[in-house]
């Protein structure tokens, strides 16, 4: 692969789309790599180290699911975008990915347009967090060119919707941020995610942050939305 191009892992098991998906993918200048089943796929993230990972859920072997699961407690992996398949569509899968740790959940069947726009997405939202500031509010500290997060001293593990998440509200502390807002800051205008989505990434980011027993920095607004202190 090219040092110079952003690089996908794309995990597909359908021969004809995982070839389609290739096609468009190296047509937007990724440098892309391609799994069948989720054993491969896992070998070819350590050789790999992709910027994005485009992961189909349904996989002979290992799932999606299984190795999304996997990718995101290893510090080494945990903060590179995972981009689930799926032709599950109900909200309780898709809540169930997002919780595994997937960045963004899409359906079965896409518009192919569509799936480059949020890979493209979150290529951007990773590169734009490497190039960054020091950020403070109270014991926690975040660190945007080393992509860190510390709370009293201890390092917290967040994956990188969450820490973009962080990043909005420790630059305004205090603000509230409605849904609809966070959804254009974090996700973007380009792609659709529902507002649930959102919730969800609320709840894993506060649960990292008070991983360590401190008390809960977050404050829900009824009606209104979310804050920083």
């Amino acid at each position: 692969m090219s040092v110079d191009q952003p690089k996908v892992l794309l995990v597909e098991d359908e021969p004809a789309q995982r070839e389609v998906l290739r096609y468009n993918l190296e047509a937007e200048g990724f440098d892309v790599a391609a799994a069948p089943d989720g054993d491969e796929a896992l070998l070819l993230v350590e050789e790999v180290m992709p910027d994005v990972i485009v992961l189909d859920w349904m996989l002979p072997g290992v799932s999606g699911i299984e190795i999304c699961r996997r990718l995101k407690i290893r510090k080494e992996t945990r903060d590179i975008p995972v981009i689930m398949l799926s032709a599950r569509s109900e909200e309780v899968d898709r809540v169930r990915g997002l919780e595994t740790g997937a960045d963004d959940y899409v359906v079965k069947p896409y518009s192919v347009l569509e799936l480059m726009a949020r890979v493209r997405s979150q290529l951007r939202r990773v590169r734009a967090a490497s190039v960054g500031q020091r950020l403070e509010y109270e014991d926690i500290v975040l660190d945007s060119e080393t992509h860190r997060v510390t709370r009293a001293g201890e390092e917290l593990k967040l994956g990188p919707t969450e820490f973009r998440l962080l990043s909005i509200f420790i630059e305004k502390p205090g603000r509230v941020f409605s849904r609809e807002q966070l959804l254009d800051r974090a996700w973007g205008q380009d792609i659709y995610v529902d507002s649930r989505t959102v919730d969800v990434h609320i709840g894993r980011l506060r649960k990292a942050l008070t991983a360590q027993g401190g008390d809960d920095p977050l404050r829900t607004v009824r009606g209104a939305g979310y804050s920083l202190g």
